[in-house]
């Protein structure tokens, strides 16, 4: 139990001005699409209360609705069970991404001024001299802010937050599929093309480019999933 409350307390942020129950739940969500608990683990509510002493009606509260959002299973005469994120998961969110970043993006494309695509160019000059050096964690960082500076540009609020609901899921992804030099090497060819569309005002092409990219990311990330699945015999 001791290693998911190592887990679970480093997510876990009691310096924001949010009820406990809501900080508990957030952190176990992260926890567990981040893969830093793994699937098939027990949670003990009495033994994690303890231990973090944390009293047990945030904790129960925070496990309703991981197991509302299917991340955890109660079995009856067990507990709580990890499920993580599945293979339809993978598939249902990249769905959804999909249509999000063709539509942040066409928006964003029409909203942005000369000093907003010369914002854009500066940091992807600054990923592409992080890759060449190779540091890999910062180019990863990179990715997100290209992708969040297009939401921010979009000036649709609303759409920003459904994508942060979904934050955890996408670095999981981002992480899983663009470790390789070679594939952050075509994230980001394709990241400079993308950047060339907007620029040129160019909607077909866009709409194309972003729904290839993200396709060519989540076949990678099935054929890692099921590797895993193989070699976990589950």
């Amino acid at each position: 139990m001791s290693t998911i409350s190592e887990a679970v307390g480093k997510n876990l942020d009691l310096s924001l001005n949010e009820p406990l129950k809501e900080l508990v739940y957030k952190a176990f969500r992260k926890t567990i699409i981040l893969g830093e608990i793994s699937a098939g683990q027990r949670i003990n509510e009495k033994e994690f209360s303890e231990v973090m002493n944390i009293s047990r009606t945030p904790i129960r509260y925070a496990l309703q609705k991981l197991v509302e959002e299917d991340l955890v299973d109660h079995v009856p005469g067990v507990g709580i069970i990890v499920k993580g994120i599945s293979i339809n998961d993978a598939h249902e969110i990249y769905a959804i991404r999909k249509s999000l970043d063709v539509l942040a993006t066409l928006t964003a494309m029409k909203e942005m001024t000369e000093e907003d695509f010369a914002e854009l160019k500066a940091l992807l000059e600054e990923t592409d001299r992080l890759n060449e050096a190779n540091e890999i964690d910062q180019v990863l960082q990179k990715f997100s802010d290209f992708n969040e500076l297009i939401y921010e540009k979009s000036q649709m609020r609303r759409l920003k937050s459904i994508v942060m609901k979904l934050r955890e899921y996408l670095i999981y992804f981002r992480d899983i599929s663009i470790r390789s030099k070679e594939r952050r090497d075509k994230a980001l060819k394709e990241h400079w093309l993308i950047y060339h569309c907007m620029l040129n005002q160019e909607k077909e092409q866009l709409e194309l480019l972003i729904t290839e990219h993200l396709t060519y990311s989540q076949t990678f990330i099935i054929k890692e999933m099921e590797k895993h699945l193989n070699d976990t015999g589950k």
